[in-house]
């Protein structure tokens, strides 16, 4: 009976010390498959980022600003020289002048990237995607060209950045529908859809954008329709077709509404344009990043757009609130009503 005794208490045991070992396979297996993640990036790729990135380096200009929208602006340990000098994004993120920009001019340095050590790469520019990867770096495009894609953009950035990003980007969402569905709604029942001409800068103006950009898609929300029949963006159009659009509004991208009027009143042809002749010339706002292309302020860009195209439907609209309301809900910056309105002046 001893024997048989003694048998037993061994024969627990090694099933105890079995189970144990297993149960230690089991967490060391679990740990590991924690410790990276697959995302699917803008191109369809299939990207293994670590689980847990405290090490951003973003080449886009524009996804530097949802990274700092999703609160993941201490991770960036690289950026673009543009974003480094953009005073509104100093203002919110004074840090960001000391992050390294790895640019000589517009060519990605892949020894000063690497000297970073970044957890993870996002991009816009597919060659720049491809050196980074090539140096093994794990690499996401991030680009986008319509409202969907910026949805999905900040989407997939959320789930690189992980921790609370996701929940950002989700109450991100559901801003831009309400901020779409009050445009739309307030132009219910409006059949008139004034001519737009957007102008990229006001040092060019025949650097148009055209339809079947984003441009083109915050145009059409804000109840307006593109001046141009051509598509693309930053296109080149003679002064001629300009002439021939003659647009009921423009709208002039990184300057001041007093610059942009100069600038047109200024060109003999231009000059004789109806928005001309009206004054309905504007600057387009600029906050972290121009409200008017690749930017999460397409939020209020939309909104912004449409008080401008159709004044009487929003003349309640105050633009000043809502834009010192987005930059205290997502960037935590208090921004008072003077730097509220030189951000809407395009200054």
């Amino acid at each position: 009976m001893k024997r048989t005794h003694f048998w037993a208490i061994g024969l627990a045991l090694l099933t105890v010390l079995g189970l144990a070992t297993g149960c230690g396979r089991s967490s060391n297996a679990t740990t590991s498959r924690q410790t990276t993640h697959i995302v699917t990036d803008m191109t369809g790729k299939k990207v293994t980022v670590p689980t847990r990135v405290t090490r951003v380096a973003d080449l886009w200009h524009a996804n530097n600003q949802v990274v700092l929208l999703l609160g993941g602006q201490r991770r960036l340990v690289a950026t673009t020289q543009l974003i480094k000098q953009s005073p509104w994004f100093q203002t919110v993120n004074p840090r960001i002048k000391h992050v390294t920009a790895p640019f000589s001019g517009d060519d990605l340095q892949i020894e000063e990237l690497l000297k970073t050590k970044p957890d993870v790469v996002i991009a816009a520019d597919e060659a720049q995607v491809k050196k980074a990867r090539s140096a093994k770096l794990p690499t996401v495009n991030a680009m986008y060209q319509d409202f969907a894609g910026l949805r999905k953009s900040v989407t997939l950035t959320a789930k690189v950045l992980g921790g609370t990003a996701p929940k950002v980007a989700d109450a991100y969402q559901r801003t831009l529908t309400r901020n779409l569905n009050t445009v739309k709604r307030r132009l219910r029942g409006v059949t008139a859809k004034p001519k737009v001409l957007h102008i990229v800068n006001a040092t060019n103006l025949n650097q148009v954008d055209g339809r079947g950009t984003i441009v083109d898609e915050w145009i059409k929300a804000a109840g307006g329709q593109n001046a141009l029949k051509q598509s693309g963006n930053m296109i080149s159009v003679t002064t001629e077709q300009l002439a021939k659009a003659n647009p009921d509004v423009i709208i002039v991208g990184s300057t001041t509404t007093a610059k942009a009027q100069r600038a047109l009143r200024q060109n003999p042809v231009l000059r004789k344009l109806t928005a001309v002749k009206h004054g309905r010339v504007y600057g387009n706002p600029q906050g972290t990043f121009p409200w008017d292309r690749y930017s999460a302020e397409e939020v209020l860009q939309v909104l912004w757009a449409a008080k401008k195209l159709h004044p009487a439907q929003f003349r309640g609209l105050n633009m000043v609130s809502e834009t010192q309301a987005f930059y205290q809900k997502y960037y935590h910056y208090h921004l008072s009503q003077t730097q509220a309105q030189q951000m809407l002046n395009g200054k």
